[in-house]
Formats: C-alpha cells, sequence, structure tokens
C-alpha cells in the first residue's frame, strides 16, 4: 500500500506527539498488552491494535468535551 500522505495519520500538533505515544502505551496496558512499546504491531490481530486507537479516540474525545464545558 502506497503512503501518499492524503491527510491521514499526519500530525496535526507535531508537539503532541510525545503525550499521545504515552496514551498510546498507558491505554494498552490497560488493556493487557504490557510490552506494547517493544512488540511487533504486525504480530498484534486487527482486534488488539483496534482497541489501543479506539479507547485512544474515546479518551481524546471525553478530553475535548470536558475542556469544551469548562470542566
Amino acid at each position: 500500500m502506497a503512503n501518499n500522505n492524503t491527510g491521514r495519520n499526519r500530525q496535526l500538533v507535531p508537539e503532541a506527539k510525545q503525550a499521545l505515544n504515552q496514551m498510546k502505551f498507558e491505554i494498552a496496558n490497560e488493556l493487557g498488552l504490557s510490552n506494547y512499546q517493544t512488540v511487533d504491531k504486525g504480530n498484534l490481530t486487527a482486534r488488539q491494535n483496534g482497541y489501543v486507537g479506539g479507547y485512544m479516540t474515546k479518551r481524546l474525545v471525553e478530553m475535548a468535551e470536558r475542556q469544551m464545558s469548562g470542566k
């Protein structure tokens, strides 16, 4: 599959990369994937990788909603 950078997976705020990676590893650990940093992601199931991304999205939306509501 070609990587043509059409907007997907593009870092919009490069300064947030470290925080997003930390969040990813914390969520993976919560899901029982304790060695997520070092494991070959290609050897994980789509479901396992999807859970990590899905929970990241859920948490980021929750954070944005709290910020927008002033809480």
